[in-house]
């Protein structure tokens, strides 16, 4: 492991990136997680799948799933906290003065976010009692999402973006989708592609991936597709890998007609350097094309076959 580990920060030095990035998923195969900082790199275990599991980054109790318990509530919202404080007081001053009217819950992952979100839950009246997560390093963005999701209670579990703000109650519409017992993932954001390589903003209907902004999914689909790929550090493309797991397994995804939800700026796009995050956000999407770029029969509007291999928009 030490070996790797050198390799890989000889790699980087180099400015060797995808050789760097190789050796990073092989280090994450054997169960370990990098965590890159000032003073170096350092090593710890990789979010476990036990549910006893005891890690020192969370707390046991919010290791444990209960995704193969029976649902109690009709959804669950996971919202990941992290950089952007401003961003989660808007979202949830947005449920606050428009609570949902299904039965729901709040599971907020504090991913050893920058400031408390303890202060900016405490700063709104919401009609629950919300549920923090906290972690003491830094996951990625998939093992952050995925902690969120696995201490669902939800029959219908949504992922929403702290970019996005509810100007009305948006669930009420969203859980109308699922009313079709073939859909499986649902949300206001769809994208659909005719080559795998080029994707684009699709009408509501049956769409090829929902984006990750306003992400609805089955609780049945998590017990039976799995999560998030543990590999997607950065969340970008994340989104459409997750789509295509869900759609491959058989359901439907399907963009709704448009739901009172405003988007802003995504900051954690906008906050990095232009050279990083095209190289991260390439990489997962690379990742995406090694698991599904030659499934075309997943598509649902095909396009002609082409050589050049692009990337997402």
């Amino acid at each position: 492991m030490t070996r790797l580990v050198a390799e890989r920060a000889q790699a980087r030095v180099a400015g060797n990136f995808d050789e760097a990035d190789r050796l990073r998923d092989r280090i994450r195969d054997l169960g370990w997680e990098l965590m890159d900082g000032p003073d170096g790199t350092a090593l710890r275990p990789a979010l476990p799948e036990a549910a006893d599991a005891s890690v020192a980054y969370a707390r046991p109790e919010d290791l444990a799933s209960l995704l193969e318990e029976a649902p109690s509530l009709e959804a669950s919202l996971v919202v990941l906290a992290d950089d952007h404080g401003d961003d989660l007081d808007r979202l949830l001053r947005g449920l606050s003065g428009h609570p949902p009217l299904a039965s729901w819950e709040l599971i907020v992952v504090g991913n050893a976010p920058v400031f408390d979100p303890v202060e900016s839950l405490a700063r709104v009246d919401l009609e629950i009692e919300p549920s923090l997560l906290s972690t003491s390093a830094r996951l990625g963005w998939a093992d952050a999402v995925n902690l969120g999701l696995r201490r669902c209670r939800g029959q219908v579990i949504v992922l929403l973006d702290t970019s996005v703000e509810p100007t009305g109650d948006f669930l009420a519409p969203l859980l109308k989708a699922f009313t079709d017992p073939r859909v499986g993932i649902a949300g206001s954001f769809g994208v659909s592609s005719g080559d795998l390589r080029q994707f684009d903003e699709a009408p509501p209907g049956e769409v090829d991936a929902i984006e990750g902004y306003c992400l609805a999914v089955r609780r049945e689909v998590l017990r039976s597709v799995g999560l998030f790929d543990a590999h997607f550090r950065f969340y970008r493309n994340a989104d459409l890998d997750f789509s295509f797991a869900v759609r491959a397994a058989g359901w439907r995804a399907v963009r709704t007609a448009e739901l009172p939800l405003r988007l802003h700026e995504h900051r954690g796009w906008a906050s990095l350097p232009a050279q990083e995050r095209d190289r991260v956000s390439k990489r997962n999407f690379y990742r995406f094309l090694k698991h599904w770029g030659d499934r075309r029969d997943l598509l649902t509007h095909p396009g002609p076959r082409r050589t050049p291999q692009g990337d997402r928009s």
